[in-house]
């Protein structure tokens, strides 16, 4: 009975992985705040987690400062002018 369990059992395949983002968004005026060594940085940071099939980057590379003091989540998100800290002349999402 064993011996009929071959490599094509659904089962023991491996599990497929994920696509992941390469794409990196910040509030622009946090993009024009920051040097180009820390956006190169970033941006390494994330491709690199992308092409590995993940979809965060380590936690070492978390931004600080990006949001205002005393502003809500919902608000950080709606009313600030996303940008891609590759090319912040494209919107998130373009």
């Amino acid at each position: 009975m064993y011996n009929m369990i071959g490599s094509n059992n659904p089962f023991k395949m491996k599990k497929q992985k994920g696509g992941g983002t390469t794409k990196t968004c910040l509030p622009a005026a946090k993009i024009r705040s920051m040097s180009s060594a820390e956006r190169q940085k970033l941006v390494n940071a994330k491709k690199s987690a992308g092409s590995k099939g993940k979809y965060r980057r380590s936690s070492s590379t978390n931004v600080k400062g990006a949001r205002k003091k005393g502003a809500t989540l919902r608000d950080w998100f709606e009313k600030e002018d996303w940008r891609r800290v590759d090319d912040p002349s494209k919107k998130c999402g373009e």
